[in-house]
């Protein structure tokens, strides 16, 4: 029987290595064409899920008036988008395939490549576990798209906010998933000196922008960005009165979200407020940081931390402010796609400031060596 060789740990081929970058810049343009689907209203246009045979798009006219047809069902073309043309329709349908596409292309990209670098031995020991916790996180989140997607096929004429924040949420996941392990692959002896206080600041500065993100997209699945256009003020004031009116507080206004004034401005308020205290956070962690003994790379992603933080407050700015009637695409996917960057930024910073176990237990020996 053959015996499957492994890589070792320091020293992962080189083709690895692009493969699982290729991986990551696949599933950030993929974030990026489902904030397109999402901002144009494309995601409910394509109303069966088949993986296979939904591979082949609509290829003649009779075709594309069957799918045309199977959208009018849909609650979101008789409450919405009753009387659009065949042309409009394939308009919308083009972001909502695109997107499906692209997740097919992922995984023959990703799971063909696996095997043959498997069969190869150019795959350590270390790395296969995480790399099968990819493919079964891809396969988890390819159910929630679809119970997304299903979601807004029934009453409400757009998917269901919360399904909407699991499906991005997840994706998220993925994504700090494979690129810590990537950071493994090309960067597996690097560690900064042992700074235990910043290591901790900056899980809390990746589980902030995590929250961020997720209210983020709560606020697009709500659509709460066309309540409150303007800033730094929500409408004259700093806290919306509609949220000191305790009736409000209750399971029909978090249940009902999109019936109520309440979550719109909940929703802008957390946003906002986290963005100001995340904020306030990367430039203490960057300021104390810089007066450590550390790397030039660590600095250098000091200040692409600080710039990352920078440009999504302006992007987010724009976004809101430019909200008049509709929610601004080109902003709202900019927005979404520097969310994306800013919290590869703080995971590599996280990743730098790391401690290996051995090192842990090594400095504990020579600490306490009767311990």
């Amino acid at each position: 029987m053959f015996k499957f060789q492994y890589a070792d740990d320091l020293k992962i081929p080189r083709a690895v290595q692009f493969w699982l970058l290729t991986g990551l810049v696949m599933i950030f343009f993929q974030i990026v064409i489902g904030g397109v689907t999402r901002l144009t209203g494309s995601g409910l246009s394509i109303t069966r899920w088949e993986i296979v045979t939904g591979a082949i798009p609509p290829l003649q006219e009779a075709d594309w008036q069957s799918e045309f047809e199977l959208y009018k069902q849909t609650p979101q073309y008789h409450k919405i988008n009753q009387g659009m043309t065949l042309e409009d329709f394939k308009f919308i349908y083009f972001w909502e395939y695109f997107h499906r596409l692209w997740a097919r292309l992922m995984f023959v990209v990703f799971v063909i490549p696996f095997f043959w670098f498997w069969f190869k031995g150019m795959l350590s020991r270390r790395l296969m576990p995480r790399l099968l916790m990819v493919v079964g996180l891809a396969g988890l989140e390819g159910f929630f798209g679809w119970a997304m997607v299903a979601s807004g096929l029934i009453k409400r004429p757009w998917v269901n906010a919360y399904n909407l924040t699991l499906h991005l949420c997840m994706a998220l996941v993925i994504f700090t998933y494979l690129m810590w392990t990537w950071f493994m692959t090309v960067s597996p002896k690097q560690s900064e000196m042992n700074l235990p206080r910043f290591r901790r600041l900056s899980w809390i500065l990746l589980g902030m922008t995590f929250v961020q993100i997720g209210l983020g997209a709560m606020m697009s699945g709500s659509k709460a960005g066309l309540f409150f256009p303007t800033w730094p003020d929500m409408h004259g004031e700093y806290l919306p009165v509609v949220l000191l009116d305790g009736t409000h507080w209750s399971s029909d206004s978090f249940i009902h979200y999109d019936t109520n004034p309440f979550m719109p401005a909940l929703l802008h308020f957390l946003h906002r407020n986290t963005a100001y205290v995340l904020t306030g956070l990367v430039l203490y962690f960057v300021w104390k940081l810089f007066k450590e003994n550390i790397s030039i790379r660590l600095r250098r992603s000091g200040w692409w931390l600080i710039g990352a933080v920078g440009v999504q407050v302006l992007l987010g700015i724009f976004t809101v402010i430019n909200c008049k009637a509709k929610i601004p695409v080109d902003l709202g996917v900019a927005h979404q796609a520097g969310a994306v960057v800013l919290l590869s930024v703080v995971l590599w910073i996280g990743y730098q400031l790391r401690v290996k176990e051995k090192e842990l237990l090594i400095e504990n020996l020579l600490e306490n060596p009767r311990g």
